[in-house]
């Protein structure tokens, strides 16, 4: 039997949240459900930002804590296009930060704190959020099709999922260097799932409810604080996207029914 789609919770559309009319034509039930990994199945955000605030504390002799924070930002932003996202990229960005705030005078003495901060984001303790295992579990019991999608180093990702104890909730884990919809289109295909037939759940207004919500695609936003910089989303951005959204990821179990 078809579920109605918007039924629970609160529909948002011009960025701003209103109640949209509740939708009376039943929609395919989902044979693709899709959880985001950092930030919506196990913190991730706060282990770098605890290291950044680390980073600022040894750089302090070289800038303020605003401009050493926006160097490192702007130089993680330039090199996406050659290292991607994660611990491994945010590493190379503090040491490249650090060259460029000495003018190349830093020591290997003093980059090795940086790169020992660095190492600690490969191995941190992941701890799922809660509720995560709650709604896994119950969406299992249920039959539903799983699939963890995350973007990332590939080695880091897979790292990360083995150790939160998850994976065995999820049928497919796909890590990806981007989140946008040529990769929620080559996803859709390679598994022969129509839009309508496909939900993504997760944190990032950028990278997991936009992209999909343009596609025609069902996108559920659970809110997490903090949010990096770069996955914010200016308001005009959002005008006229609809997606749904649920303060706590339990709240996903009554909407998916």
């Amino acid at each position: 039997m078809g579920r109605k789609f918007g039924t629970f919770g609160t529909w948002l559309r011009c960025g701003a949240a209103q109640q949209l009319p509740v939708l009376t034509t039943p929609t395919p039930r989902p044979r693709l459900i899709a959880f985001d990994a950092d930030d919506t199945l196990w913190p991730n955000q706060p282990h770098f930002d605890h290291v950044e605030t680390q980073v600022v504390a040894l750089l302090a002799a070289h800038g303020n804590a605003a401009h050493i924070g926006r160097e490192l930002y702007n130089v993680q932003r330039r090199n996406m296009h050659l290292f991607g996202y994660g611990a491994k990229s945010f590493m190379l960005a503090m040491v490249e930060t650090a060259i460029q705030l000495t003018n190349g005078a830093v020591t290997g003495r003093e980059l090795q704190p940086l790169l020992d901060l660095g190492k600690r984001l490969l191995d941190f303790p992941i701890e799922p959020l809660p509720g995560v295992v709650e709604v896994l579990t119950e969406l299992t019991r249920r039959g539903e099709p799983l699939m963890v999608l995350t973007k990332g180093d590939l080695f880091d990702q897979e790292s990360k999922v083995a150790r939160s104890g998850l994976g065995d909730f999820f049928a497919h884990v796909e890590i990806v260097s981007e989140k946008n919809e040529a990769t929620y289109q080559r996803i859709l295909t390679r598994y022969g799932v129509h839009p309508e037939e496909f939900v993504m759940i997760g944190n990032s207004l950028k990278s997991d409810i936009l992209p999909v919500a343009r596609l025609g695609a069902r996108a559920i936003h659970v809110p997490y604080h903090p949010v990096w910089i770069h996955e914010e989303v200016p308001a005009e951005q959002l005008a006229g996207v609809a997606y749904h959204r649920v303060e706590v990821l339990t709240d996903v179990l009554v909407y998916l029914k």
